[in-house]
């Protein structure tokens, strides 16, 4: 999608969290292809931060990496804060950075902190962002957050905990869509099936029940979600608000 629009963000600054690999990797580079000069934020990936920068940089991009606890809401309003102070501007913010822990909600044994560390992140995170994003951002700006399939569909036993965030997520999307549409600035979802990542490899243990539950019967690769948050985050895009985009190989079909 964002090859159709050639450099149609050139002069935007965009922010993508958790940007250091997988999904938020794939889309850094496909802003900057864009045009962007991009920040990405990451919490324990220095090294594969400062590799990414690099990379972008060769490729004739402005690009800079910031360690931000996305489980922190001050730390969220002041990684916001840095970057548009640094780079000058903030027109596009990209909420990746997540994370996923799985347990059966009768397990007596289940770690209580890491859900709550959880919800902290996917759903603390995004709105924190949010609204640090929204009293800095242009007319015209973009916020896309990194959703699940999951939310609408949990295909499998012990997500009801992540998917539940995810879920969340979608609801403060449809009402910030609502609050910021009178400046133009545009909030929406953009909703991955089955990724191979480092994460989630495509290789891993539960693969095959997750490529037999989508109609293309494989992964989806990161690039393939970095196209869709590149198509929301430029001018193609500016009549789409509070919605979900969903790409999943037909795991929703």
């Amino acid at each position: 999608m964002s090859s159709a629009a050639g450099r149609a963000l050139e002069g935007k600054v965009a922010l993508v969290t958790g940007g250091s690999r997988g999904i938020g990797a794939a889309t850094a580079r496909a802003l900057a292809a864009d045009g962007a000069a991009v920040a990405i934020s990451y919490s324990v990936s220095a090294d594969e931060a400062e590799a990414l920068v690099s990379d972008l940089g060769r490729a004739g991009a402005r690009a800079a990496a910031y360690r931000a606890d996305q489980g922190d809401p001050r730390q969220v309003g002041d990684l916001v804060a840095a970057v548009t102070a640094d780079f000058g501007r903030l027109d596009v913010l990209v909420n990746n950075a997540a994370t996923y822990v799985a347990g059966r909600v009768d397990d007596a044994d289940g770690d209580l902190a890491a859900f709550d560390r959880q919800l902290a992140v996917n759903v603390g995170g995004v709105t924190a962002g949010i609204r640090a994003a929204a009293r800095l951002l242009g007319d015209g700006g973009r916020i896309i957050t990194v959703g699940s399939m999951q939310a609408v569909r949990p295909g499998f036993a012990g997500v009801a905990d992540y998917a539940s965030t995810k879920a969340a997520i979608i609801g403060y999307t449809k009402g910030a869509a609502r609050d910021l549409a009178p400046r133009g600035i545009t909030v929406n979802v953009v909703q991955p099936g089955s990724v191979a990542t480092d994460m989630n490899p495509a290789d891993g243990p539960f693969a095959d029940v997750q490529r037999a539950a989508n109609a293309m019967g494989r992964f989806g690769r990161p690039e393939e979600i970095a196209a869709g948050i590149a198509f929301l985050a430029g001018p193609g895009a500016s009549f789409i608000t509070g919605t979900v985009l969903t790409i999943d190989g037909g795991y929703l079909a």
